[in-house]
């Protein structure tokens, strides 16, 4: 297909489609002309990768360049490539200083040790969830974290491993992590706070007989 045809089925502007081809996100399609080329099905796979790390990741070009040299580098296993996209998806968190902070990432190396998760040592992970207990210890929040942690453990090996084509194109492996981390990750804390409200709503409503008034 000729770029004009590739634009009108990714939905991307010819323009966006020509800067990713010059930065080096988007491979070069074969060369027909002198200034025709033809794109097929791997480059709409990379266009939908793309905008999903843009758009959904809202990751930056930076970002999105090492996740498609990942992507490209077939010599790099599925496991490491997919851990490219998980870095880049994770906030940036600055180690704080002093005593506090060495015991919460300490604690969190114990943890993921004591589950048995193979999770890298330099991972921005371990630094995030160090924060999160930081923040909730000063709050006064108590720390159970363990009820979370079944729900996870299921959650991630019956229903999002299993979404995510292993032995597919590489593209869409990734495609298939972030917009499963990122939309089904926003879908979690949103179902959360209605079954909240709901289960507020239960246990303070009148108890039968009753009206509200009694």
């Amino acid at each position: 297909m000729r770029i004009s045809e590739l634009s009108a089925k990714s939905g991307v502007a010819i323009p966006t489609i020509k800067y990713y081809l010059r930065e080096g996100m988007l491979h070069q399609g074969e060369q027909t002309a002198a200034t025709r080329a033809e794109y097929d099905e791997t480059h709409l796979r990379r266009l939908r990768l793309i905008r999903a790390l843009l758009d959904v990741g809202r990751l930056s070009v930076a970002s999105i360049k090492k996740i498609v040299a990942a992507v490209e580098d077939e010599s790099m296993p599925v496991h490491q490539m997919l851990g490219t996209a998980h870095w880049a998806l994770s906030p940036a968190v600055e180690p704080e200083p002093g005593e506090e902070w060495q015991a919460a990432r300490a604690e969190v190396d114990a943890f993921v040790k004591d589950l048995g998760w193979d999770v890298h040592p330099d991972a921005p992970t371990r630094d995030e969830l160090a924060q999160t207990l930081i923040r909730m210890r000063q709050l006064g929040v108590p720390v159970d974290l363990a009820p979370y942690v079944e729900v996870v453990r299921k959650l991630v090996s019956e229903v999002e491993m299993r979404a995510i084509p292993f032995d597919g194109p590489r593209d869409a492996a990734v495609e298939a992590l972030v917009l499963g981390t990122v939309l089904y990750g926003r879908a979690l804390d949103t179902l959360r706070r209605m079954a909240q409200e709901s289960e507020s709503a239960r246990r303070m409503s009148s108890p039968p007989g009753q009206t509200s008034d009694a």
